[in-house]
């Protein structure tokens, strides 16, 4: 069995959803890198640490969440508490399993996650694989974007493995062009990008995901994984060769929550493990089948360790 050190970078944000009785909701936690931690965590092995890097308040509500990520067996030393924030919230809408979000998020902790670039620099020490998304990128500040980008590239110059999912959120950013700038930006430190290309498709004019991970390529990243909902997934390969690599089909829809998070924690699972290519993105594809089959962005029992 394998060992090492993850570490995710990202907001965790309070998650309101329905409970199916009129005007009662129920409080979770979750966000797109803690959702592929939480997964990630569950997929391992205890030989395998895995650490959550953000920053939270002092308030109550910071509380549970740090209380949270512990009992799930993340690591919190990383998470920063800083005592005038708190955590953002969002609320769920369900319409035939597609989901749509209302945030409250302005007074977020997590916007300074890396604020402090020694902590930062830290946070990275030791590790084998630090994973982030645009969503990590898009709540900084430009100079707090230059910071994590330098302590990411400083960390790959170092052997470690950065892996990037841009989960473009153009809501998110001051403009679509701001947001493309970033992103490559990000590509350009990191060995495997994770794009999905609907929202490739819509915010870059990619014509199919071949042209996806080919534009992400040549931005600076190694390897490209195009995830396609349940058509076949295109690798790029550091070689520059392309392949398809179908998935299995998902017989029962609830709730796309998640589908991104948890494929991308399956396949990295996986390959961590030794697997191939191949048998890593039916991992993930598996894994995300599981977890758009129930309500929730975590869902516990969706998890079968690799």
């Amino acid at each position: 069995m394998k060992m090492g050190r993850i570490v995710s970078i990202g907001e965790c944000m309070g998650e309101l959803s329905e409970t199916g009785s009129p005007g009662t909701l129920s409080m979770g936690f979750a966000g797109d890198t803690l959702n592929t931690a939480y997964y990630l965590r569950h997929s391992l092995g205890k030989d395998w640490q895995v650490d959550y890097v953000s920053a939270v308040g002092t308030d109550g509500l910071s509380d549970r969440m740090v209380d949270f990520l512990n009992n799930e067996g993340i690591g919190t030393e990383h998470v920063r508490r800083l005592a005038d924030k708190t955590i953002g919230l969002y609320y769920i809408t369900l319409k035939d399993g597609e989901r749509s979000f209302t945030y409250w998020r302005n007074d977020s902790a997590a916007k300074r996650l890396a604020s402090d670039p020694a902590a930062l620099n830290h946070a990275l020490e030791g590790a084998d694989l630090a994973y982030w998304s645009g969503i990590t990128l898009a709540i900084l500040s430009n100079q707090d974007r230059l910071t994590l980008i330098e302590a990411l590239g400083q960390f790959a110059g170092k052997g470690g493995t950065v892996v990037f999912d841009p989960n473009l959120r153009p809501r998110l950013w001051d403009n679509p062009e701001t947001m493309r700038g970033w992103v490559h930006r990000a590509a350009a430190v990191s060995d495997l990008c994770l794009p999905s290309f609907e929202d490739e498709a819509t915010w870059f004019g990619d014509a199919d995901p071949t042209a996806t991970a080919k534009r992400y390529q040549e931005e600076g990243a190694r390897r490209v994984i195009v995830k396609n909902g349940a058509d076949d997934v295109t690798f790029a390969a550091s070689s520059g060769e392309v392949s398809r690599i179908s998935v299995p089909s998902v017989k029962h829809l609830v709730d796309t929550t998640a589908a991104g998070d948890s494929f991308n924690a399956g396949y990295l699972a996986s390959e961590l493990n030794g697997a191939s290519v191949q048998d890593a993105v039916s991992a993930g594809a598996r894994l995300a089948g599981r977890v758009i089959g129930a309500r929730g962005a975590l869902v516990p029992n969706a998890v079968k360790p690799v």
